[in-house]
């Protein structure tokens, strides 16, 4: 099968041999996501519900080239640097995902790459259709 793939622009995605997002028929991974703007600042500092709301936004326009949105999204992986900000970062994820309800796991991790980074997530969509 063939695979469509893109990138954010980011530095290290040449750095580290790795793609944004990767379509290979019907089904969509979105990479590790965290809040950061253009310019590489994290926003929200100190947020969990901030920070998981604009990785959520990232997301959706990550999967936009390929004509989905986060309706198509059956799985999300978080990773939260603070476990006992479980409720404001699950209170995020239902903002968007009250309806479409796709698997999700929240763990804690030691560290993300940027000491602000309170949040990173994953996504996986699958396309309408055969």
């Amino acid at each position: 099968m063939e695979r469509e793939k893109h990138g954010s622009g980011a530095p290290w995605e040449a750095i580290a041999g790795y793609s944004r997002t990767v379509r290979v028929g019907r089904r969509i991974w979105v990479a590790g996501t965290t809040a950061v703007d253009e310019d590489g600042k994290v926003v929200a500092p100190g947020d969990a519900y901030g920070q998981t709301v604009a990785v959520f936004e990232k997301i959706a326009r990550a999967l936009k080239p390929y004509g989905a949105g986060l309706e198509h999204v059956v799985r999300t992986r978080m990773f939260a640097t603070r476990i006992e900000d479980w409720e404001e970062i699950t209170r995020a994820h239902g903002k968007f995902f009250a309806e479409i309800r796709p698997v999700s796991t929240l763990v804690q991790v030691g560290a993300l790459i940027d000491p602000a980074m309170l949040i990173e997530i994953e996504a996986d969509a699958v396309l309408d259709g055969e």
